[in-house]
């Protein structure tokens, strides 16, 4: 099956901000499955008060989307590509902070959302970190004109 074949497909040595990145995915993949199927994790955990209204429905669509961003950065980050890991970078220490920390303090899951809040842009950085060190191992998935000069 050819689609199969594309989707398993990776350089044959990764570098660290790739390995990194895909490993970042595993995370958020298994984070949004674990929202999907059990929403009353947040209340475990950040001691959140009792669901209100349709709230456990709306976790359940974070959880999807937390695991859908996971398929995403772990095969983005299997490409070997440069360009996947600072895209995910950028989006991470910008946007990320910027959204549920407002989010957060509109009230909903306010520690939940701080966590991430906080935890993501961090992530992000060490990724950025280990994007910005020479990789001499990892296969490139392009070359690059501008690492030539």
């Amino acid at each position: 099956m050819p689609l199969i074949a594309d989707l398993l497909q990776r350089p044959e040595k990764l570098s660290a901000a790739s390995r990194f990145t895909s490993v970042c995915g595993l995370f958020y993949l298994l984070s949004g499955f674990v929202l999907l199927l059990w929403p009353e994790i947040f209340q475990v955990i950040y001691r959140e008060p009792p669901f209100a209204g349709h709230e456990r429905s709306l976790v359940r669509v974070m959880g999807m989307l937390l695991a859908i961003i996971g398929w995403f950065y772990f095969f983005g980050g299997r490409t070997g590509g440069r360009q996947f890991v600072a895209a995910s970078v950028l989006d991470r220490i910008v946007f990320v902070p910027i959204v549920l920390g407002t989010v957060a303090m509109s009230g909903a899951f306010p520690r939940a959302l701080f966590v991430f809040a906080v935890v993501d842009p961090v992530l992000a950085i060490v990724a950025w970190r280990l994007l910005s060190k020479p990789d001499v191992d990892a296969t490139p998935a392009h070359r690059s004109s501008d690492r030539d000069a």
